[in-house]
């Protein structure tokens, strides 16, 4: 009879890594879905769920609400998010946010609506730049320099004011217009938020600055020796992210019509958490568009869900803060995949 023929053990080896590298290939490819489609899948179910369930969430009225209510912290997140690609990111934002709605109301019965808007604007620049220049050419951290301006504008803000708000007192219907109004039943300010959204994609991805950006924030000393100019990068990033604080202020002034020292505290950790959310990495190199804006409207859709299902306010923010831990978590188990 014939012998039987018995596997060498390289075989048996050989056969096992092929194995092991087909099912490393496998979570690979689950991993990758769970980053490209995870958030707009959960989004999607979120929504499905709350549109079956409250009929008060479907209203019309309602969903164009949701739409207004989060375009203010969605142009806060387009800034944010160029600076944590870059490998930082603004604590200061909400403090120019106030500051420049604060201005434009003082400025807004003596000149013309568009140079009350381009004072506002120069504010985030100025104090973008300087948060810019103190973290890339002193090399303070970005935590200590943008909590410190948020003291020091705020501060300087409330001795300004005597903490008193600032009523807009010209201009009202165009300031109204961008932040009540509507196009189309379409809220206005959120077609700014969207056009913003639009402008920083382009930036990202078809200059070569937006390329610097997530060169910088992915290996900072690689792009040194590669000879980017990471202090500009930097710098610039933070001007952006002022200038979208500010673009923001305004759009709060228009909703309120009055300018505000005490408001947009919360705007620095909603717009980390949205672009968090959104699979920005904190640690710098990653993040993106699309992404940031389903993570608007998945924190938006969440805290007006439990508005409409009469859910205690109390309740709110442990939803909110569980729904950050598991993208996070998420992000993170998938990336070690």
């Amino acid at each position: 009879m014939p012998e039987t023929p018995v596997m060498a053990p390289e075989s048996s080896e050989a056969a096992e890594a092929l194995r092991r590298s087909s099912a490393t290939s496998r979570i690979t490819v689950v991993a990758g879905s769970i980053r490209r489609y995870g958030l707009l899948g959960a989004f999607a179910v979120l929504f499905l769920y709350l549109i079956i369930v409250s009929p008060a969430f479907r209203n019309t009225a309602n969903l164009l609400n949701l739409l207004q209510q989060n375009a203010i912290i969605g142009v806060v997140a387009c800034g944010m998010l160029v600076m944590i690609i870059s490998g930082g990111f603004d604590l200061s934002v909400g403090a120019v946010g106030a500051t420049a709605s604060v201005l434009a109301a003082r400025l807004s019965g003596d000149v013309p609506p568009i140079v009350v808007v381009v004072v506002a604007l120069g504010i985030g620049v100025v104090v973008g730049g300087v948060n810019g220049l103190l973290i890339a050419k002193l090399r303070i951290n970005p935590f200590v320099t943008t909590l410190g301006m948020a003291s020091v504008v705020s501060g300087l803000l409330f001795v300004a004011t005597n903490a008193q708000p600032i009523p807009l007192s010209g201009g009202t219907s165009t300031f109204n217009a961008l932040g009540l109004g509507h196009v189309w039943r379409v809220p206005t300010d959120f077609l700014v938020f969207l056009a913003c959204a639009g402008l920083i994609w382009a930036l990202l991805r078809l200059t070569r600055f937006g390329h610097y950006v997530y060169a910088v924030g992915g290996n900072e000393q690689a792009s040194l020796l590669s000879g980017i100019p990471i202090a500009r990068v930097k710098i610039l990033a933070y001007v952006i992210g002022g200038v979208f604080s500010a673009v923001a202020g305004v759009i709060l002034l228009g909703q309120t019509d009055i300018g505000q020292p005490s408001a947009a505290a919360d705007w620095p950790l909603s717009a980390i958490a949205v672009c968090v959310v959104g699979g920005a990495s904190l640690a710098g190199g990653s993040g993106s568009i699309p992404a940031t804006i389903l993570g608007t409207l998945l924190l938006g859709t969440v805290a007006n869900g439990l508005n409409q299902l009469n859910v205690s306010p109390y309740w709110q923010p442990t939803v909110t803060g569980a729904v950050v831990l598991a993208a996070v978590g998420l992000a993170g188990l998938s990336r070690r995949k």
